[in-house]
Formats: structure tokens, C-alpha cells, sequence
């Protein structure tokens, strides 16, 4: 059985960060490809307010998985870090501990998301003509918080340990499995938007499964019943790192909701413009995502390995991978984003007309500022990797305030073309903390560094 665990302490930064995004990419391409044809289906063959109601739950959805991702990655990089130092019984204990902490915490989102969908809905003033199809949407989708855990709890496993093909293989078959039941619960049992969010949770739970398989496959992560019992030390140090990263990713799905009140208060087929491009947000940063994952992986196991050194070097071909990238994306959806679009929209030439118009230029808008976007993915997966999850938090709240500031303000400014620029502006307000925070972690490890050598020298 082929495994493609990797080392990332030793190796050209460019060619490591290529080879191990490159897997990674792919694989969110069929992820974004399943929520693509979700969309698809449910705009073609339900119509412009089954779109809308689709788009009313996109950041209530963004919020759980926000917080399961922050979670389970904030894990994945105390394992990154076992791992490149050599740590192999204390990597089983993080993975053991890792695994009981995730199980609970899916146990009480799901309850917590179960009782606050309706009262959320209702706050964020969702038309009443598709709040009942929201609803529906979100309680299955939540029901499904623990096969999500799941899922995403394997694949930073996976990632911590340079291994970036076996989620990509997982993302394949989980993409094909939600093709074709969107298919058959939609177009054959005539399901709606049940059959959409039933469709994805049955792809996540196979992919789940393909992790699973693979884990089991690694003498490396042979865990004994000892690995699983909580250790109190342990215990914080995994939720040190992974509980700022869910607050990151919570307050930026809070300000995503208010961003979505606001924009409920435009009308259905505003609603529905709006959400054919948010459903391509997940490919403008496909990229950048995967370049992020990768930093966190390259800098946790450089870090430690005592490997310093390798820090700086891999961010500035990251930083040079990711620009190039953004800038190719950018070109490709100026020039055809309206034929991608178009894919997502149906009803009369007159409806279809405004709705693209609409999308358009959100599309237009978020295109252009996509650099900004992907020095975010860098520079604060840089951070976290080297275990400081903190920050990139409090680039989550400064992400928060300028993108709430903006919705509310530019509307007055601009009117309805406003709400497109907050996210731009939410760029911006991160990457200024981000980058920031970056030149004073890496004085602090280099005058660490230069103590630590210094010590050694008088010894």
C-alpha cells in the first residue's frame, strides 16, 4: 500500500511547496466542484429562489465548518510539529487526545447549531418566501456536524504529516459520489434542496472513510487506548492552538452575516446574484487555500525541527508562487466569468439579465482584489505553523470590523454596489495585522535563535 507521508525539513521550499499545494489543489477543485454542482442543479432545476434560499444559509454553513476547520487545523499543527521533531509517541498522544476532543465538540455544535437556526435566520431578516427552504438546508446540514469533524479531523492528519495525495484521492471520489446523488435526489426522486444537502453529507462521509482507510494503513499512527485518554496538559495545548483559530473563523462568518442582512434586504434575485458568485469564491481561493495548508505543514515541521533557517526561505517562494497564481485566476474569470456564471442562473431573459449583471461584478470586484486575498492565505498559515494562533485571530476580528464597517457604510456611498467592496476592504484590514504580526514573530524566533546559539558557544 502506497503511503505519501512527507518530510518537508529538507528539500528545495519552491519544488516542496509546489508538489505538496499541487495535491492539495486538485483536491479542493472537486470540493468546490461538488458545492458547484449543488448550486447548479438547485439554480437550473429549482429556479432563481431555490438559488436564493441556497445562498441564505452560505454563512450559517460557513460558520460550523469555519469552526470544525479552526479546530481540527489548530490540531494539525501540534502534530506537524511532533512530527518534524521526531516525536513519534507524542504524535500518537496528540492524534489520540485530538480525535476525543473533536467527537465532543461535534456532539455539542450540532446541538447548538440544531436550536439556533431558526432564531438566526429570522435575526438576519430572510425573506419569507425561502426561509422554510433555509431552514430545511441548514438542519440537515448541521445533523451532518460530526461527519464533517470527521472528515477534516483525517485530512489534517494526513497534512500534518506531508501526505497532501490521499485527501486529493478522498476529494475525487467524495465529488463523484455527489454528482451523481445530486442527480438522482434532485432530478430522478424530486428531493429540492434536501437532496442537495443530503448528497453532500453522504460525499463527505465517503471521503471521510477513504482517509480512514489510508490512516490505518501508517505504522507511524498505530494508536494504542492509552493515546485516547485526555491528558489535561495535552488537553491545552491542542485547544490553545486550535480555539483561537475557530474564533478567527467565527467572527469572520459573523461579519459574512451581517454582510448577508444586509444584502436580504435587496430582494430575491439581489440574493440570487450575489450567491452565484459567493458559490466561485471557493475557486478564486482554491489556490491560496492550498498554498496555506501547505505553509502550515512546511513551517510546523521546519519549526519542530529547530529548522529556522527554512522559515524565511519558504515565505518568500510562497509569498512568489502565490502572486503569480492570484494574478492568472484573476485574468481567467475577468474573461470568462460570465459564461461560468451563466451556468448558475435561469428564469426570463429579464431576470436573467439582472441576476448577471449583479453577479458580475461581485465577481469583477473580488477578481481584481484576489492578491490581497492570497497574502492573507500565506502569511497567516506562516504564523499559525510556527504555533502562534493568536494573531491570525485577532486578524479575524480586524477582517470583522472592516468588512462590517464597509457594508454598512459604502451602501451609503455607492448604494447596492457598495456590499461588494466590503470584502476587499476585509482583505485589506487582515493582511495589515497579518503582515505585521509576521515581522514581529520571526524577530522574536531570530533573537531566540541567536540566544540559543550564543548559550551554546559560552557552554
Amino acid at each position: 500500500m502506497a503511503t505519501y507521508v512527507k518530510n518537508m525539513t529538507a528539500g528545495k521550499p519552491v519544488k516542496l511547496l509546489l508538489t505538496f499545494s499541487l495535491s492539495l489543489m486538485a483536491g479542493n477543485i472537486f470540493q468546490q466542484l461538488y458545492t458547484v454542482v449543488d448550486t447548479m442543479v438547485v439554480g437550473k432545476v429549482l429556479g432563481v429562489t431555490a438559488l436564493a434560499a441556497l445562498g441564505a444559509s452560505d454563512w450559517l454553513n460557513w460558520l460550523m465548518l469555519g469552526i470544525i476547520q479552526g479546530l481540527t487545523q489548530g490540531f494539525g499543527i501540534r502534530m506537524a510539529q511532533e512530527y518534524g521533531a521526531g516525536r513519534i509517541e507524542q504524535l500518537k498522544e496528540s492524534v489520540g487526545n485530538a480525535a476525543v476532543l473533536s467527537m465532543l465538540s461535534a456532539i455539542f455544535l450540532t446541538a447548538v447549531g440544531q436550536l439556533a437556526i431558526r432564531p438566526v435566520l429570522i435575526l438576519l431578516q430572510t425573506p419569507s418566501d425561502i426561509i422554510e427552504s433555509t431552514l430545511l438546508y441548514l438542519r440537515i446540514m448541521f445533523a451532518g456536524v460530526p461527519i464533517v469533524m470527521l472528515y477534516n479531523l483525517l485530512a489534517c492528519i494526513l497534512r500534518s504529516l506531508g501526505d497532501s495525495r490521499t485527501p486529493l484521492n478522498a476529494m475525487v471520489v467524495a465529488s463523484l459520489t455527489n454528482i451523481g446523488l445530486d442527480c438522482l435526489f434532485v432530478l430522478e426522486f424530486h428531493w429540492g434542496i434536501a437532496g442537495a444537502a443530503a448528497a453532500t453529507l453522504i460525499a463527505q462521509a465517503v471521503s471521510s472513510g477513504f482517509c480512514f482507510y489510508y490512516i490505518k494503513k501508517l505504522l507511524i499512527l498505530k494508536l494504542a487506548k492509552e493515546d485516547f485518554r485526555l491528558r489535561d496538559e495535552l488537553k491545552a495545548k491542542l485547544f490553545f492552538l486550535g480555539l483561537p483559530m475557530a474564533f478567527q473563523n467565527a467572527i469572520i462568518a459573523v461579519g459574512g452575516m451581517i454582510v448577508q442582512f444586509v444584502v436580504n434586504s435587496y430582494g430575491v434575485l439581489f440574493i440570487a446574484g450575489f450567491t452565484a458568485t459567493n458559490k466561485l469564491y471557493g475557486v478564486l481561493e482554491i489556490a491560496g487555500i492550498s498554498y496555506g495548508y501547505a505553509m502550515v505543514t512546511y513551517v510546523g515541521q521546519n519549526m519542530g525541527a529547530g529548522r529556522f533557517d527554512r522559515i524565511r526561505s519558504g515565505m518568500r517562494a510562497a509569498f512568489g508562487i502565490a502572486m503569480a497564481t492570484s494574478v492568472v485566476i484573476a485574468v481567467c474569470m475577468l474573461v470568462f466569468g460570465k459564461m461560468i456564471l451563466s451556468l448558475f442562473i435561469s428564469g426570463t431573459p429579464q431576470v436573467v439579465e439582472q441576476t448577471m449583471r449583479i453577479a458580475y461584478f461581485y465577481l469583477a470586484v473580488m477578481s481584481v482584489s484576489l492578491p490581497v486575498l492570497y497574502v492573507i492565505h500565506v502569511t497567516r498559515s506562516a504564523i499559525q505553523g510556527m504555533g502562534n494562533t493568536v494573531l491570525p485571530m485577532v486578524s479575524g476580528v480586524a477582517e470583522f470590523v472592516m468588512r462590517t464597517l464597509s457594508v454598512i457604510l459604502l451602501p451609503m456611498l455607492l448604494g447596492e454596489k457598495g456590499i461588494f467592496f466590503a470584502e476587499t476592504a476585509a482583505w485589506l484590514g487582515a493582511d495589515i495585522v497579518l503582515v505585521t504580526s509576521y515581522f514581529i514573530v520571526t524577530r522574536k524566533m531570530e533573537t531566540k535563535m541567536t540566544k540559543v546559539v550564543n548559550d551554546e558557544k559560552e557552554v
